[in-house]
């Protein structure tokens, strides 16, 4: 979850809580490629920021699933919606991605996934997340058209075409790839069905 200027827009559907098995394959996938990525990235020791941190379970399976950060930082506008008994080893904050109270090159890396959708300015949120990482940055979007349709095969947000409430941008692979180069050397991409995910390093 995250805002467009200023005001809550997330989704509010709880995929990693979803019984359909096939949702649960698909959420698995998503999960394996983040952590994959975040492994690359050398987390051991090193400070780490997300961004747009939801109820906090990815933040709970990360912290559970790499190895040990010094610091794992969780930040949302709001922190209503966070589960209960997350990893003591997180720590939770607010903070926008429009404007991060943090100071340039604050965090070795920086974890912001499906937020960038949510934001009327997903550049200006990008190059937010640039400024504060050291080392890496890490971001994911849903791959559109494909979110859509599959929305629409499960019979979901059929009078929007198969939206997602609150997704005002929608990224295919190669735009969201095209975005991310602005601000950061592409070192890897992962594409579990149906997200894509980035790891890079802030372009100086």
């Amino acid at each position: 979850m995250s805002a467009a200027k200023g005001n809550v827009v997330g989704n509010f559907e709880d995929k990693y809580a979803s019984k359909n098995p096939l949702a649960r394959m698909l959420v698995h996938g998503f999960l394996d490629a983040v952590t994959e990525l975040l492994v690359l990235a050398q987390p051991g020791g090193k400070t780490i920021l997300e961004v747009g941190c939801g109820e906090g379970k990815l933040a709970d399976h990360l912290v559970r699933n790499v190895p040990e950060p010094a610091r794992y930082l969780a930040t949302d506008l709001s922190l209503e919606r966070l589960v209960p008994n997350l990893d003591p080893r997180v720590e939770t904050g607010r903070a926008s991605v429009h404007s991060l109270p943090f100071a340039t090159d604050s965090f070795d890396i920086v974890v912001c996934c499906e937020v960038l959708e949510h934001v009327d300015d997903p550049g200006g949120g990008l190059a937010e997340l640039a400024r504060v990482a050291r080392e890496r940055v890490l971001i994911s979007t849903p791959w559109e058209p494909t979110w859509r349709l599959m929305n629409m095969a499960r019979g979901k947000y059929l009078r929007s075409l198969g939206n997602t409430p609150g997704h005002v941008q929608h990224f295919t692979r190669r735009e969201l790839e095209q975005l991310a180069a602005r601000w950061l050397g592409i070192h890897a991409v992962r594409r579990p069905l149906p997200w894509t995910v980035i790891l890079g390093e802030p372009i100086d």
